[in-house]
């Protein structure tokens, strides 16, 4: 995190370009905007809610890419022929 100050704007851009890793990189549309919701009632978000909030988001683990469900997929296949194998070896043998 850099040292210039988060807003509710750049949090909001975080999270959607997906550098808080909870999400793929995409725009969100959202009916009320990132801290819209506590200007209206009179309160904006503080300079420090907001650091706390993006130190927060910010602090989680990336998304899976691409590469690492396709590895899982084929780890899941594997298997699954493995346990079919098995039991066709046991059917043979049971018999």
């Amino acid at each position: 995190m850099s040292n210039t100050p988060y807003t509710a704007e750049r949090l909001r851009h975080d999270i959607d370009s997906g550098r808080t890793g909870d999400k793929i990189p995409h725009p969100d549309p959202a009916a009320a905007p990132l801290g819209a919701d506590e200007e209206a009632g009179g309160h904006p978000p503080q300079a420090h809610q907001l650091q706390a909030a993006a130190a927060s988001e910010l602090g989680r683990s990336p998304v899976p890419g691409p590469k690492t469900r396709i590895r899982w997929a084929w780890l899941l296949i594997a298997f699954i022929v493995l346990l079919a194998a098995a039991a066709l070896l046991w059917a043979r043998y049971a018999a």
